[in-house]
This record gives C-alpha cells, sequence and structure tokens, in this order.
C-alpha cells in the first residue's frame, strides 16, 4: 500500500466513552431524555448533523448548535486530557510506516479544535502529510469525501490507500471511496461491521502482528 489513513476518535486514541460521556450529558441538558445507549447510535458525523439527527432541523441556529459542540468539546478535552495517549502499539506503527516511506493522513469527522488537541499534544503533525476534517468536507460518513479528499492530498490513488477505522459508518466511507479497510474493536463488535466487504482485518490495538503485513515492501 501506498498511503495510509487514519480515523481519529476510537481509531488513533481510544477516547469514544468520554465523547459519548460528553453527548449524553449535555443532550440530556437540551431536553432529549436518552439513555448512553441511545446516544450511542449518534456517534457519527458532524457535530451539528448529530443535533439535526436528535432535535430537527429548526430546533437551534447554525450558531447555536457551533456554541453547543464547543461547550461538549470543552467538557471532553478536559474529561480526557488525564486519559490522552495514543492506542497501544501506534506510535511504533507510526514510525515503521514512516520509515517505509509510506505516506500518511488523517481523515476525520472531528473539527480542528479536537484534531489539534490530539496531534499538538502527542506532537504527531510530522507523521502526517494531510487532515482532512469536518470542515474540510460538504457531506459526513458514511460518503467518501473524506478519504477521497485525503488521498488526493496525498497524491494516492484511492485504491492504493489503507482506512484505519473504528465506526461501521466509516468502514462503509471506506468502501465507498474504494478503499479497503483496518477496523479497530475499540468502540464496536465485530458483528456490527458485517456488512462491509472492504475489511481487510479485525484488530484490538496496533501491536496485531496482521498489521506487519501491511509495512512489508
Amino acid at each position: 500500500m501506498k498511503a495510509f489513513i487514519f480515523d481519529l476518535n476510537g481509531t488513533m486514541i481510544n477516547d469514544m466513552e468520554f465523547h459519548l460521556d460528553g453527548w449524553h450529558s449535555m443532550l440530556n441538558k437540551l431536553g432529549a431524555r436518552m439513555s448512553r445507549e441511545e446516544v450511542r447510535g449518534h456517534m457519527y458525523g458532524k457535530n451539528e448533523e448529530l443535533l439535526v439527527r436528535i432535535f430537527g432541523k429548526d430546533r437551534f441556529s447554525l450558531p447555536e448548535m457551533l456554541d453547543i459542540a464547543h461547550q461538549k468539546e470543552m467538557a471532553y478535552q478536559e474529561a480526557f486530557r488525564p486519559h490522552l495517549e495514543l492506542i497501544a502499539g501506534l506510535p511504533d506503527f507510526l514510525r515503521a510506516a514512516a520509515a517505509k516511506g509510506i505516506s500518511m493522513g488523517i481523515g476525520s469527522a472531528a473539527n480542528n479544535f479536537n484534531i489539534s488537541y490530539v496531534l499538538d499534544n502527542l506532537h504527531l503533525r510530522p507523521f502526517f502529510k494531510a487532515i482532512v476534517s469536518a470542515e474540510d468536507v460538504t457531506t459526513s460518513k458514511p460518503d467518501p469525501e473524506v478519504f477521497l479528499k485525503c488521498a488526493a492530498a496525498l497524491n494516492v490513488a484511492p485504491a492504493d490507500c489503507i482506512v484505519f477505522e473504528d465506526a461501521p459508518k466509516g468502514v462503509e466511507a471506506a468502501l465507498n471511496a474504494g478503499m479497503e479497510a483496518i477496523a479497530l474493536t475499540t468502540m464496536h463488535t465485530r458483528e456490527e461491521f458485517a456488512p462491509y466487504t472492504n475489511i481487510r482485518a479485525f484488530v484490538a490495538d496496533y501491536h496485531d502482528p496482521v498489521l506487519q503485513q501491511l509495512l512489508t515492501v
């Protein structure tokens, strides 16, 4: 493979339960009356899209949604900061991929505020030649836009990219982009990925020996 494209949350850092806590608290403050598991089913796409799915398109203006999302992200970052670290094995995997000359990018539904929070605190920017965030796309996953833009920025054909994802919608976006995927089981079970035919392997973390095959030239 010529390029690796990483989702961020749940794929590079194991933080999705903290995002879930943040949204569960915020949505119920806004009157949603949802269980934690009900909220889990909405944990994909842009923050504004999540709010529209739950409350309808006329409940909040765009500035209101951006403010709500920012409050949630501030709470998430504060809660997660003591736990901020890469998923096990990823530091060595990134260094090995860089040594092999494999181009790497990030294609995430996270906003730049949260992407910068991770990359800058963990000093990861030198590894990534392309970063495509929620602000850079018109349509969220499972639309392939985020991954296709990332591949274009890396100057690599979609078929030569492997996507690392933790969410079924993300794997579906990779499939729609014509890319294979490695599925991390940090947030979802293997059964939840059953509809998708583009998964090369399931891994719990980056120590899995199957990933060494991707580094073989």
